[in-house]
């Protein structure tokens, strides 16, 4: 589904809808902190990593990630751990890119498989302790700042900048998982993605910003018509034009959509008939069965910001190492 717009506008409407719907955002916000204080979280052998968000919708959860796990694998053995949003399988299972599909694992988990061992749990707690047996030095948790069944060592929090934190109310009442000043609280490190200047309460850690950059930027000379399934489309459509790309269409589709054949079939027939490459994100490439995928380029998207505190992240947690 997309975020309704009442989450990101200050219309009389939206503002009537918000207030109409905040008691169940209380309700919502209740059953977060409630699982908090219920919770007996695992400790891991391995540092634990989250790369999480406050807000329902796409932050760039995954490509920061990604970068993160690539500047750890030179110190020890990094394994992604995810929910698996949109997959059958509870787990806790190892992701095999060549027999799970996104109906098995989610799409997030293809992606990241590509780069290191990923297991999928919906017991966060029970996907460590796999990764824990698979000798799994650092954990990186995409998504899961409000799971609350393990610890960790370090949480960064990814914001949008250019959408913030919506009108600040919790879901279904705005895009807020919980409150902002809660978040913040089991925060390390905020990392901005995008352009924009939000508004975020007072925060003592520190605050990056991060640049999304197309890696295969070279094969995407010329016409090009894109079509993504994500959280925030635009924003790859934006990232795309913004590093020179001619796009001459762009559609878009729910997050998380399962493309049908006749969908596929229609939009090859749009780039053939003006002479355009088509191109998608990596994470709706996982998603196409293997047959619809021919003709179709998938943009592989590189995280980069700031690295020295990625460095002090990992002298620090050399030190948790020796304590234990």
């Amino acid at each position: 589904m997309r975020a309704p717009d009442f989450w990101n506008s200050g219309t009389f409407a939206a503002r009537t809808c918000a207030a109409l719907l905040s008691p169940c955002g209380a309700l919502y916000g209740a059953s977060v902190r409630l699982r908090q204080s219920r919770s007996r979280p695992y400790r891991a052998r391995a540092r634990v990593i989250c790369v999480g968000n406050l807000t329902a919708g796409g932050s760039g959860k995954t490509p920061v990630a990604i970068a993160l796990a690539e500047r750890f694998a030179g110190r020890g053995k990094v394994v992604f751990l995810s929910r698996g949003y949109g997959g059958r399988l509870d787990g806790p299972v190892i992701v095999d890119p060549a027999r799970h599909t996104a109906r098995d694992v989610g799409d997030e988990p293809l992606l990241l498989a590509r780069h290191h061992k990923t297991i999928v749990a919906r017991n966060r707690a029970d996907g460590a302790r796999l990764a824990d047996d698979n000798g799994a030095d650092y954990i990186i948790m995409d998504d899961g700042l409000q799971n609350f069944t393990l610890v960790k060592d370090f949480a960064l929090l990814v914001v949008d900048a250019e959408s913030g934190f919506g009108n600040g109310k919790l879901i279904p009442a705005g895009p807020l998982r919980e409150p902002v000043r809660s978040g913040l609280k089991r925060a390390s490190a905020i990392i901005l993605t995008g352009p924009g200047d939000p508004a975020i309460p007072p925060f003592n850690g520190p605050i990056l910003r991060a640049r999304f950059l197309p890696e295969n930027l070279e094969r995407l000379r010329g016409k090009v018509l894109a079509f993504a399934g994500i959280g925030r489309p635009e924003k790859f459509f934006s990232m795309l034009t913004d590093n020179g790309v001619e796009l001459i269409g762009a559609r878009q589709f729910p997050d998380h959509h399962i493309f049908t054949g006749r969908e596929v079939a229609e939009l090859k027939r749009q780039a053939a008939a003006s002479n355009a490459l088509l191109v998608t994100t990596e994470k709706d490439f996982v998603r196409l069965q293997p047959d619809q995928r021919a003709r179709i380029e998938p943009v592989a998207i590189h995280a980069s910001f700031d690295t020295s505190f990625i460095e002090n992240i990992i002298a620090r947690s050399m030190e948790f190492a020796v304590a234990r």
